[in-house]
């Protein structure tokens, strides 16, 4: 087994609960700007919604069709319409408190905070994101994990995105670490996992829901607890 030094984590939906913290929000919007009003027919459909558009901004975001200000600019609008509400008059900054709340979240997977202090005594510990500096060093304070890490990479820094493999190569040379010696932890089976082994780093592919990929890393943990047997 590889003795790895220099350990870089995946930020939303690896370390941060990125759905408990954005449906907690949610629901917050729509019982503050009573959004039953506008015609939603529930906050669950207003969730939905969400999902259904949101993910796919992101995708044209991290292929570089779009960039952060449309994305932002097209979000909850694309969302309304989603719900059938084509006409309606979204809430003067309404994607700002969107923003502000969910990246106040505090809620973690399960056993960040164990696995983070067996860690931190032995190895260097980073972030790689692809959000953006703002909302993801406001996800890092409001959860605690400031703490832990060395520095936080993010995509609009380095002008790459996960999987290109120059973020992974600038955050080894920003860390001091080699190749040989580090590890990538990530949900995301191209992001993270291909993005890495692109890069020639080992992964380790954090699965909680079982999902099948058609990748092979050199890991796959369902629990983050699972990282004490590899490291």
């Amino acid at each position: 087994m590889k003795t790895y030094q220099h350990l870089f984590f995946d930020l939303d939906h690896t370390l941060w609960d990125y759905d408990r913290n954005v449906q907690e929000s949610l629901s917050e919007l729509f019982v503050h700007y009573k959004l039953e009003k506008l015609g939603l027919l529930s906050c669950q459909h207003f969730i939905d919604s969400f999902y259904a558009v949101n993910y796919k901004l992101w995708e044209a975001y991290d292929k570089g069709e779009i960039l952060r200000d449309e994305l932002r600019a097209r979000r909850f609008p694309s969302i309304f319409a989603h719900a059938g509400l084509v006409d309606a008059i979204i809430p003067e900054g309404f994607e700002g408190d969107f923003m502000h709340r969910t990246s106040s979240k505090p809620h973690l997977f399960p056993h960040t905070m164990e696995v983070l202090n067996y860690l931190k005594p032995n190895y260097k510990l980073y972030v790689i994101t692809n959000g953006f500096d703002e909302s993801q060093a406001k996800k890092m304070n409001s959860s605690g994990l400031n703490e832990f890490f060395e520095l936080v990479i993010t995509s609009e820094t380095t002008g790459h995105k996960k999987p290109d493999p120059r973020i992974f190569h600038y955050a080894i040379d920003q860390a001091g670490a080699t190749i040989e010696n580090s590890l990538m932890i990530g949900d995301n089976p191209i992001s993270d996992v291909l993005g890495a082994y692109n890069a020639g780093l080992d992964q380790v592919f954090f699965n909680p829901t079982g999902k099948s990929i058609d990748l092979k890393p050199t890991y796959t943990i369902s629990h983050l607890r699972e990282l004490e047997d590899i490291l």
